[in-house]
């Protein structure tokens, strides 16, 4: 029973350092794509929205989605899906994408917002980072108190006039 109280945390500690991984390589991709001087002008083919949530007591969450194509300097069409753009665009939309030589699907139809990029990134890593040490802490706290348990019940006299680790 007590494994779940290193699982759990475990497994949410997981989920942040993937979040954080996304979150940096996106930035990345967009600040390289913005940065690389390439820009080409796109055509938004389609635009969609998904939803998420919204069961019980949660509230649903609305993405919307733009679907680009632009054909590159060396003459390749591309076709890339990106979220959470404007509402004003849609089908049919001409918009300019910037985007990187070498890897033109991961283009972007942002406009260049390098401070406010840098701000988003800096926060979610910052978020991701303080549930970390959250959890590292949780299971620290939980090994202390396990052991101590451990060493009363086994006679130890460690426990006794200690505490709790929290």
């Amino acid at each position: 029973m007590d494994v779940f109280f290193y699982a759990a945390p475990a497994v949410i500690m997981a989920g942040a350092i993937f979040m954080a991984v996304v979150v940096v390589r996106r930035s990345l991709d967009m600040s390289r794509a913005w940065n690389s001087g390439l820009t080409a002008e796109a055509r938004c083919v389609r635009s969609f929205t998904t939803t998420s949530g919204g069961g019980g007591d949660t509230s649903v969450s609305t993405t919307l989605h733009h679907v680009y194509e632009f054909v590159t300097r060396d003459g390749r069409t591309i076709r890339f899906e990106e979220p959470n753009g404007p509402a004003t665009i849609i089908e049919g939309d001409i918009v300019t994408v910037h985007y990187i030589a070498d890897r033109p699907e991961r283009a972007t139809a942002y406009t260049p917002r390098r401070g406010l990029l840098a701000a988003g990134t800096v926060f979610i890593l910052v978020f991701c980072t303080v549930i970390v040490l959250v959890c590292v802490g949780f299971m620290v706290g939980v090994h202390e108190f396990f052991s101590m348990w451990d060493s009363a019940w086994n006679g130890g006299d460690e426990f006794e006039g200690a505490g709790l680790p929290f």
